[in-house]
């Protein structure tokens, strides 16, 4: 997908999710300009081949990525992996490791960390799956892959890898459903989305499980 229509696709998803007006979402949207910056920074680090320019792009992008941070508290650096249609609900702040990876229409709330643990051939940061939910105060850590439409608990935290449709709470985390988040993540043609109504399918009752995150390294 294109630059704008990236930016594109993260401002559909604060339309989606109820938001009045695009001079709401451009004008006073944290996420989406902390989002928007994060897509320049990304495009010119994947994209930008010229020498001269593209270390002078880059400066820029550092400059205006501090900027993001300091203004919003979220930190989203230029090498992450971001799907389309990211969504961040509110105001900082939010860390995201440069390891870390995450899938299409992605739901992040105030006080996320995805961060880098564990040692040797374990040491990484968080893949998240597509539509993923991670709720406010939650911290992830470690390579862990989270499964597509999870939920992620707030304050939850969480070491070892989610299921798809999982629900997790709690610290150390636990599987508590396989509810899914599809209650939580909303976005243009969602009912349509072949890959959520296949989800959606799989969907089992809700039900008690065991451990899916436990201590720090």
């Amino acid at each position: 997908m294109s630059l704008t229509g990236l930016i594109r696709s993260d401002y559909r998803r604060y339309r989606a999710a109820g938001a009045g007006s695009a001079l709401g979402v451009i004008l006073l949207t944290q996420g989406f300009w902390a989002s928007t910056v994060y897509r320049i920074n990304h495009h010119v680090h994947r994209r930008l081949r010229l020498p001269g320019v593209r270390q002078a792009a880059r400066i820029l992008g550092l400059l205006a990525h501090k900027a993001m941070e300091i203004l919003t508290g979220i930190s989203l650096p230029p090498e992450v992996e971001v799907g389309e249609g990211l969504y961040i609900g509110h105001f900082g702040p939010i860390i995201i490791s440069p390891e870390a990876r995450l899938g299409r229409h992605c739901n992040l709330s105030q006080g996320v960390t995805l961060g880098v643990g564990g040692r040797g051939d374990r040491r990484g940061a968080p893949v998240l799956g597509n539509r993923v939910y991670v709720g406010a105060g939650a911290i992830l850590f470690g390579r862990i892959d989270v499964g597509e439409d999870a939920a992620i608990g707030a304050g939850a935290v969480v070491t070892k890898p989610v299921p798809p449709r999982g629900v997790v709470a709690g610290n150390p985390a636990r599987l508590i459903s396989e509810a899914g988040s599809f209650d939580f993540v909303r976005f243009d043609g969602m009912e349509q989305d072949p890959d959520r109504q296949a989800s959606q399918a799989r969907r089992a009752l809700p039900s008690a499980g065991g451990e899916a995150g436990s201590g720090a390294d």
